[in-house]
């Protein structure tokens, strides 16, 4: 028998204690998702994994993957690290015509319905229906109206609805999906720019977009999925760039927040909540941004480690000319420097200060090129030369400090992916910080 899904249970226990949330890994990274899964294991709690239309879709995106390889993909670390998928939440994050963004809407349209439909049936039950982005033919010049940006949502809903009676014919307990809807919604992976300032949605935008797209479920006859729908994308004043981090301030985001509380069935759903405080990811929690979304500033913690590793490496083998060393953090960049589609768009100034983005930036576009065969075989160079010795404290505790405490406590043990993953954990850490009592 179907029960309730838990994202729906997590809006109900929200109604006796506001520090109820969830975090919401965006990375289709296998050390990042271990990692994300073995802390799951630690307090017994649901992992919410996402992926991307960009990174995941039926052309098979940036990953080589379509949905059901990426369930799959998610599967197999799971079963790996002996995670009950019973506590596995799979989601899929700005469902809708972004990646083809700059075709014609009917074109754009068609692909994102299909997209949807390949989503739902591979067992995604958290869908983001993310249609605020102009298209081809749409008139630039103007924002896009809301009634625009409802109307295809409803349409991408009715597909959703559709793809998930089919799934339920197969396995009646199929969880019913749930909806995230808005149009306000920050881009994937940060801003293109360094800004000023953010512009926190106005409360009566907020509201304006839950009766309007009420109002297209309804003349699309979707009234029942309305009851599925459980969070609305708003900016609610954070956001990251390149060397800048916008801070959320409550006090700023307080008359949004407050206009939530009209609505006991939904929440805000935060984007690109990375590298906030963990008190500033509490805060939101409280004042009901209650799905927190994180994905470059795990990457940036893994990269981090990767660095540091490679510092090791150096440090250890410099002076073993019969050990090849990986080169890593020199390959990596070689690869950013000849082929700078993924982060050209990010990076700007002179050309020292690109350089030291493509490493640094907290936009993170170094996750891009990390499953490039040139790069993982380096980064499995980096692994295999550090498994073969026992790495010494000391230089444990100069490149990864945090790591060393922990191995001195008897919480770590001294191997190279551990070290690794415990970095993306000392990030992770900092959301279940936010969502416990």
């Amino acid at each position: 028998m179907q029960t309730e899904h838990p994202l729906q249970n997590l809006i109900k226990e929200r109604k006796k204690s506001v520090w109820q949330g969830i975090y919401s890994i965006c990375s289709a990274n296998e050390y990042v998702i271990e990692a994300a899964l073995e802390r799951g294991l630690v307090d017994d709690q649901f992992i919410l994994i996402e992926a991307t239309a960009n990174q995941v879709n039926q052309f098979g995106g940036y990953t080589g993957m379509q949905p059901a390889d990426f369930r799959d993909f998610v599967y197999r670390i799971a079963q790996k690290v002996e995670f009950p998928l019973e506590k596995l939440i799979l989601g899929g994050d700005h469902l809708g015509p972004l990646t083809w963004k700059n075709e014609p809407a009917a074109t754009a349209m068609e692909k994102s319905r299909e997209l949807i439909k390949q989503y739902v049936a591979a067992d995604f039950t958290k869908i983001h229906l993310d249609t605020s982005m102009h298209l081809g033919d749409d008139d630039r010049e103007n924002p896009l109206d809301t009634a625009v940006i409802a109307e295809r949502g409803a349409v991408l809903c009715r597909e959703a609805e559709a793809a998930y009676a089919l799934l339920k014919e197969g396995n009646p307990d199929s969880l019913h999906p749930v909806y995230v809807i808005g149009s306000e919604v920050p881009i994937p992976g940060g801003s293109q720019e360094e800004e000023e300032g953010i512009q926190v949605t106005k409360a009566e935008d907020f509201k304006n977009t839950l009766a309007t797209f009420r109002q297209a479920f309804a003349a699309h006859n979707l009234l029942p999925a309305w009851e599925y729908v459980i969070a609305v994308v708003v900016q609610p004043g954070v956001e990251f760039g390149d060397e800048s981090i916008h801070s959320y301030d409550r006090t700023a985001a307080g008359e949004l927040t407050g206009a939530l509380k009209q609505y006991p069935d939904v929440v805000f759903e935060g984007h690109s909540t990375d590298y906030q405080t963990p008190q500033a990811l509490k805060e939101m929690v409280e004042d009901g941004i209650a799905i927190l979304k994180v994905g470059p500033a795990l990457t940036f913690a893994m990269r981090e480690g990767l660095f540091a590793l490679a510092r090791i490496e150096k440090e250890l083998f410099q002076f073993h000319p019969e050990v090849e060393q990986s080169n890593f953090m020199d390959v990596l960049d070689w690869y950013m420097g000849s082929n700078p589609v993924y982060w050209k768009s990010h990076y700007h100034g002179p050309s020292d200060k690109v350089r030291y983005a493509r490493k640094f930036s907290f936009s993170d576009r170094c996750r891009y090129y990390l499953p490039l065969p040139e790069v993982k075989l380096a980064l499995d160079k980096l692994i295999h030369n550090l498994q073969s010795v026992t790495i010494p404290l000391t230089v444990i505790s100069q490149y990864l400090p945090v790591q060393y405490h922990k191995i001195r406590t008897g919480n770590l043990k001294n191997e190279p992916e551990r070290l690794l993953k415990d970095r993306i954990i000392n990030c992770i850490d900092d959301y279940v910080y936010a969502i416990k009592q």
